[in-house]
């Protein structure tokens, strides 16, 4: 008599939409948790995902004090933080959208907009999200590369935008690069798109880039035509609150802050998020101070890296983008063993590159450390992947 168990309707799974069927996995990376349990190790470095060492600002602490009497209420309306959004930018409320990390608000836009055979542009190497949210809803995604000097491509990008395309979605500066449009190839990108194209500019890093005078004005230069647009930012990086997940969108007009909320979840970013992104923006003289330290930090790794003979892309954001002859998945592996998380990337063309972010000095220089050792040991004679082809995963 077998004992395999019976098949029954109940225990098999539906079949997905197309769409999403073929959809690369979220490349989350590892817990520092997993870390210490698997390669059996207690000091930790968390390098691979680009938050804030120096944590969230004093304010931040003030504003959650008393949380615990607040958190079996759902959360009141959001008004009051798109009004402080509001005046800090000197925006228009009705023209704000929150949601719980700009990650969401990635989603909730081709939701909103991106019907099946839409044509939509980006770059690659690419924050994820912005290629698997419309591919999940049916969009054909073109990733435009970077240039060899890892610069935005910006003759291929107007290439691609002379033909149909519903969405321009992209990260100034870039996430995994680092790279920055100026103002001029900006507005040169934007004229170049067709009227009715969307254009999204994720500007996450944004706090890290203004610090250089040409850094753009994103929203002054959007304005200066007649056409839809969103600028996407988050609380995640500079200030400091990855873990509670909460981002923001200025959009173009009432309408599509409207239809952007016909698709956000209920109640999507919660009390806690709301109340520290308060505190945040009464902690922005703090926050400065952690990105001066960050920047200058970032900058002295940037020699370090040079000086080991390594290819290091410009960075204008909290971490930096390496390329090394080693595949950066044996690179991440090595260091994991001593307790070091980088990220390494795996779009098709780019395994060879690593995303360091800038950490606390002394993780800084444990990494530094590790890297030189773990280099040297390297057999003379591999060559690096060339920067060309699609992605294989979806990166974060």
């Amino acid at each position: 008599m077998s004992s395999k168990p019976a098949t029954t309707a109940s225990s098999r799974a539906p079949a997905c939409r197309p769409e999403v069927a073929h959809l690369p996995p979220y490349n989350a990376g590892l817990s520092t948790q997993a870390v210490q349990a698997r390669y059996g190790v207690s000091t930790i470095s968390k390098l691979g995902s680009n938050e804030n060492p120096y944590g969230a600002p004093s304010p931040v602490h003030d504003a959650l004090a008393g949380l615990g009497h607040k958190v079996a209420l759902y959360p009141e309306a959001d008004q009051a933080l798109k009004d402080a959004l509001a005046r800090h930018m000197g925006e228009s409320p009705s023209r704000i959208v929150l949601g719980n990390g700009s990650e969401q608000i990635i989603h909730m836009i081709p939701e909103a907009y991106v019907s099946a055979g839409d044509r939509v542009v980006t770059v690659l190497p690419s924050f994820g999200l912005h290629i698997l949210t419309s591919e999940m809803m049916g969009g054909v995604v073109e990733a435009v590369p970077v240039t060899a000097e890892c610069e935005f491509d910006l003759p291929a990008l107007h290439a691609a935008l002379a033909q149909p395309v519903k969405m321009l979605i992209f990260s100034n500066p870039s996430n995994p690069v680092g790279c920055m449009m100026g103002a001029a190839d900006l507005r040169a990108l934007i004229a170049a798109c067709p009227a009715d194209c969307l254009v999204v500019v994720d500007e996450a890093y944004r706090e890290y880039a203004e610090t250089d005078p040409a850094y753009p004005d994103a929203r002054a230069i959007l304005r200066e035509q007649e056409r839809p647009w969103i600028v996407l930012r988050t609380f995640s990086k500079a200030y400091g609150l990855a873990g509670l997940r909460i981002g923001y969108a200025i959009t173009s007009d009432d309408s599509i802050a409207h239809t952007l909320g016909l698709v956000r979840d209920p109640f999507n970013t919660n009390i806690a998020a709301q109340l520290a992104a308060l505190g945040a923006l009464d902690g922005m003289a703090e926050m400065r101070q952690s990105i001066e330290k960050t920047n200058h930090a970032r900058e002295s790794l940037r020699a370090e890296l040079h000086r080991l003979g390594l290819k290091v892309a410009p960075s204008y954001g909290n971490f930096l983008f390496f390329e090394t002859a080693m595949s950066s998945a044996d690179l991440a592996e090595a260091l994991l063993h001593q307790g070091i998380i980088v990220k390494p990337w795996k779009e098709r063309g780019y395994t060879h590159w690593t995303r360091v972010s800038i950490g606390l000095p002394e993780d800084t220089a444990r990494f530094l450390a590790a890297l030189t050792a773990i280099l040297a040991a390297q057999p003379a004679g591999q060559s690096a992947g060339q920067a060309t082809g699609a992605r294989a995963t979806v990166e974060a």
